[in-house]
């Protein structure tokens, strides 16, 4: 896969706080741009962005460090893989989404990188303020 960027942000909260709502997926949406919904069915996310319904899996799982978000859409396959490290007295939140394009959409594959980067590099800004509000 090619990242279509990494974005970091420290939240001045536990790790284990901030990893209790990174993973809490249905209250997600207060933090993800554009995504108004998103219902869990064991490691299925069913998720609504932008007036459609689309489908992603958690791939992977380090309780408390790492968790992988997989879709595929036609010819397009994101990887989103989100960290927490504690740093100091909060914890780093690192998200990197990986952007593998094919077929048709081969072509335009610098553009939908770019796209995904505006639409969602500002996830781990956003949940730090989520978090930290509370």
């Amino acid at each position: 896969m090619t990242t279509a960027f990494t974005a970091s942000a420290t939240v001045d909260r536990p790790a284990g706080e901030v990893w209790a709502r990174l993973t809490d997926w249905p209250a997600a949406p207060a933090w993800m741009s554009g995504v108004e919904s998103i219902h869990v069915s064991g490691d299925d996310l069913t998720f609504r962005a932008r007036g459609r319904d689309r489908t992603a899996r958690v791939e992977v799982v380090e309780p408390g460090r790492t968790v992988v978000v997989h879709s595929a859409q036609g010819g397009v396959t994101a990887a989103y893989t989100y960290t927490c490290v504690p740093e100091g007295g909060g914890t780093r939140v690192t998200l990197t989404a990986d952007c593998r394009v094919g077929g048709v959409w081969r072509p335009f594959a610098g553009l939908l990188r770019a796209a995904i980067r505006k639409a969602d590099g500002g996830q781990p800004a956003a949940l730090k303020r989520v978090v930290e509000r509370r």
